[in-house]
């Protein structure tokens, strides 16, 4: 039996209705963090859920329509640059967590986060899970969730600046970025934080 869907089936014995979550684009210089929320029906079960960032993108694209078809609600959010900078990558990520839980159609008796930290005030009991994507099969399902969306979010920003070929590394900080951006400079969607280490590229 998956031994992501028993780590979750333990819980759900006490808190029935589970809720996982986790983000994506912690560490990209551009584009928002992704945060996604998601309870799943209570029979589900799929070994091909792990972690996203073990599994292919090809794979991922499928797996989010199977995690949508097979889940009771759920919610993705999208926190913007502008707020990453204003209150740091970190509060920007809770917040960000915070708000899905928020847009459930439903109250979830726990939520587990992936991560040693809880967002502040949640609507909900909530434990932070560490490596949780790799645990818990509802927190592997948030982690694919909120990594496609991002993905989708970043493939719709490079058909409108080509240039920084965002398709390539989804604004991670990679050689080629950091090339390309002291060829083209900044746009909008750039956290302007995580590029204090380069303050050439910030005039």
């Amino acid at each position: 039996m998956n031994e992501l869907f028993l780590y979750d089936q333990t819980l759900k014995t006490e808190y029935p209705i589970l809720c996982g979550v986790d983000e994506a684009g912690r560490g990209p210089l551009c584009g928002p963090v992704c945060c996604a929320a998601v309870v799943l029906k209570d029979d589900f079960v799929c070994e091909d859920i792990n972690d996203s960032k073990k599994i292919s993108e090809k794979k991922r694209e499928k797996l989010y329509d199977i995690i949508i078809e097979n889940c009771i609600s759920y919610s993705v959010v999208f926190v913007d640059p502008q707020t990453i900078d204003e209150i740091n990558i970190l509060n920007a990520s809770l917040l960000g967590m915070k708000q899905a839980v928020k847009q459930l159609s439903l109250t979830p008796d726990l939520v587990i986060v992936d991560g040693n930290k809880v967002p502040p005030n949640m609507i909900a009991e909530t434990k932070a899970v560490v490596k949780g994507d790799a645990k818990s099969l509802s927190i592997a399902a948030a982690s694919i969730l909120a990594k496609v969306s991002r993905d989708r979010y970043m493939q719709q920003l490079h058909q409108q600046y080509p240039q920084y070929r965002l398709d390539k590394h989804k604004g991670y900080p990679t050689k080629l970025h950091y090339e390309l951006l002291t060829e083209y400079g900044i746009q909008g969607f750039y956290r302007r934080s995580f590029l204090k280490n380069r303050p050439e590229l910030l005039k």
